[in-house]
């Protein structure tokens, strides 16, 4: 299952790509430290070469977590026929929380740090047919 993480934190996207890999959750994995350059790797890729998960930081610099949302909405038909995008963050805010249930482009809001129980939620979810719009 191919699978994007989008994260400023590099040390977070070391954690993340250990755990995946520990816990054989992607076959392949494509990380960003920018928005920008996830945004623009998801509008160019071909339908076959769309991640089946995003894992999607909210605190980032320059474009933040829903600004991205906001720029893929072009593109969410076609993303979200293959894709399920999960917000991961440290935020507890209850703003956050309802707006990610508010936001049809996306699948979860989880707290930070991922963990085993949550990857074996997000497979069973991913392994459903389609993206969000499946549900």
């Amino acid at each position: 299952m191919h699978t994007v993480l989008i994260d400023d934190d590099s040390t977070s996207i070391f954690l993340m790509r250990l755990l995946l890999q520990r816990e054989e959750f992607a076959d392949s994995i494509t990380a960003f430290q920018s928005a920008q350059e996830a945004l623009g790797y998801l509008q160019q890729a071909p339908p076959a070469h769309l991640p089946k998960v995003i894992l999607l930081d909210l605190n980032m610099p320059v474009m933040n977590g829903w600004e991205f949302l906001e720029a893929l909405q072009p593109a969410a038909p076609q993303v979200l026929s293959h894709t399920r995008i999960y917000i991961l963050t440290s935020s507890l805010a209850q703003t956050d929380m309802t707006r990610a249930e508010q936001n049809p482009l996306v699948t979860r809001l989880i707290h930070k740090p991922l963990d085993k129980l949550e990857l074996q939620l997000i497979r069973a979810e991913a392994e459903q047919e389609g993206g969000v719009g499946a549900m």
